[in-house]
């Protein structure tokens, strides 16, 4: 094999060597026969045989690469977004009912009553001996007083012997707070007494018995037109009322009478009120029950009586003492319904003796 190679070398040499010279021409180059046949001859000189076969050829070996870096396909980061803020509502506001009571429906048409410019209205007269209860015709109607009682603003005093027997009975006089309530304006040597909470006249909640507010009202806080309406004696007048509730309450005083006869004398202004026309005038409360009044003295009292609303009225009842004593005198007054207004102008109230027994 050596051999062959060394023979190849020398031939490529020789032909180097002859394509330098100008008479050379491809033909004179020796055959592959020719050398291979110089080769066997000269392989028989030296006496060694040798196959000449071609060389083999190389054959590149393929190396295996290292494996390669294989990027592993990962899910993309999914964008997770926050959860959006829940608001979170407010509760909402119950309100109180609006309705009227269905009691106290507003017919289709109402016809307003007169003017109030009266001066006089219905007399109730009620005579009662000592210690006896009320002989009125009027149906007596059960109730229970109030329950709140705040001592009185003054101290009682006897009586004069003429005249009329009532402290302050025009509520002309100065005024004073129950328990610093600024509502409540009572005026002076009387006293307050009102119910809250359940109504037995009416048990739906609406109508719940409410604190009344009470005004010690002078010309300066009415209306000219108004002053006739409300005041009948002097400067002042007392509005008792609450705004769609309702009401119960009484509003008395403690005198000390001799044995005698006596009248006791109320004028109240039912102002009771459902509406108001397109014009601004007062609806009166259609139903009668919307407003009652009872008056009280020497032990006994009226019962329930059924004024005119929208108008003065005016009440008496009659009572008997066989001995002197300290007594309450006054009036009850009450609303059953939560209507609009619920509403008593009171003023020149009076107790006088009127005979023996």
């Amino acid at each position: 094999m050596r051999h062959y190679l060394w023979i190849v070398t020398v031939l490529i040499f020789l032909a180097g060597c002859r394509s330098d010279s100008q008479d050379a021409t491809p033909a004179e180059l020796p055959t592959l026969a020719a050398i291979a046949q110089g080769a066997t001859e000269t392989a028989t000189a030296t006496g060694t045989a040798t196959s000449l076969s071609p060389s083999p050829t190389w054959t590149a070996t393929a190396e295996e690469l290292p494996p390669t870096w294989t990027l592993t396909a990962t899910s993309p980061a999914t964008n997770t977004p926050l959860p959006y803020a829940t608001s979170t509502r407010r509760p909402t506001f119950t309100p109180w009912p609006t309705q009227l009571p269905t009691n106290t429906a507003l017919p289709p048409t109402v016809t307003l009553p007169p003017a109030a410019t009266a001066t006089t209205g219905p007399t109730s007269t009620v005579a009662v001996t000592e210690g006896a209860t009320s002989v009125a015709t009027l149906p007596a109607t059960a109730t229970t007083l109030p329950t709140n009682t705040p001592p009185p603003a003054t101290a009682t005093s006897p009586a004069p012997s003429g005249g009329n027997l009532l402290p302050n009975p025009s509520f002309e006089g100065s005024w004073y707070h129950i328990n610093n309530i600024p509502e409540l304006q009572i005026p002076a040597s009387w006293r307050f007494e009102w119910e809250e909470g359940n109504n037995p006249l009416d048990p739906d909640p609406w109508n719940a018995w409410v604190r009344p507010e009470v005004r010690v009202l002078t010309t300066d806080f009415l209306p000219p037109n108004e002053h006739p309406l409300f005041i009948w004696d002097g400067t002042q007048t007392v509005k008792i009322f609450k705004g769609t509730g309702s009401i119960s309450f009484r509003l008395v005083t403690e005198v000390t009478l001799p044995p005698g006869r006596y009248r006791l004398t109320v004028n109240v202004f039912p102002d009771l009120v459902v509406g108001y026309t397109a014009s601004g005038e007062k609806i009166w409360a259609p139903d009668p029950l919307s407003g009652e009044i009872r008056l009280m003295g020497g032990g006994g009292s009226t019962g329930w009586i059924l004024p005119t609303f929208g108008q003065k009225n005016t009440f008496t009842y009659e009572f008997v003492l066989g001995q002197q004593q300290t007594v309450t005198v006054g009036a009850a007054m009450r609303g059953r319904w939560a209507i609009l207004n619920n509403g008593w102008f009171m003023d020149d109230w009076s107790l006088f003796r009127i005979g023996d027994n």
